[in-house]
């Protein structure tokens, strides 16, 4: 698999979580689709103004769990019933609050592993290559909208200018490598 060249684009750098949510309403709303908000911390109405789907990862959490639940139950009864039974103080073969631990274990075990490594496959790590850094400040105390050149209807004039009539402070075009 060959390596994937990083988009340029620009990107508006804002001081405000709340002008930048509503910048990034507006430049979805423009017709950019591919528009992406960088923040120091989570936004809760950016999810939305970027038009980002539900995750699937839930999903995943849960089928992986049920699975390793399932595993638990059908291991612990091959074992208990099938493979080693063992009559201990008159208890029948397949107790199962005696097994309630390795189910509760082996649910969340694989429900974790799985959770971790779909995020890791949905997000295409790990990545060998990274992109140059727009900002400095945008891990400290600064937002950004990242519009890739890439995007339907993308010109760096009418981006700028879009970005700038919403409240960015600067604007910086960042180049492909």
């Amino acid at each position: 698999m060959g390596k994937k060249r990083a988009i340029g684009g620009i990107a508006g750098i804002f001081l405000n979580e709340h002008v930048v949510v509503n910048a990034a309403r507006e430049v979805r709303a423009s017709g950019f689709t591919k528009l992406e908000a960088i923040s120091p911390y989570p936004i809760h109405a950016m999810e939305e103004a970027c038009g980002i789907k539900r995750s699937v990862i839930p999903y995943v959490t849960f089928i992986s769990g049920f699975i390793g639940l399932a595993l638990a139950v059908a291991m612990t009864y091959f074992i208990s019933v099938t493979d080693w039974p063992l009559v201990i103080g008159g208890k029948p073969l397949f107790s199962l609050p005696a097994f309630v631990p390795i189910m509760f274990e082996l649910t969340v075990l694989f429900a974790a592993l799985c959770s971790v490594g779909a995020f890791m496959a949905f997000c295409g790590m790990p990545k060998i290559s990274s992109a140059p850094p727009i900002h400095k400040d945008l891990t400290c105390d600064k937002f950004a909208i990242f519009i890739p050149e890439n995007d339907t209807g993308f010109n760096f004039e009418r981006a700028e200018k879009l970005l700038k009539d919403l409240g960015a402070v600067e604007i910086k075009k960042v180049m492909e490598f």
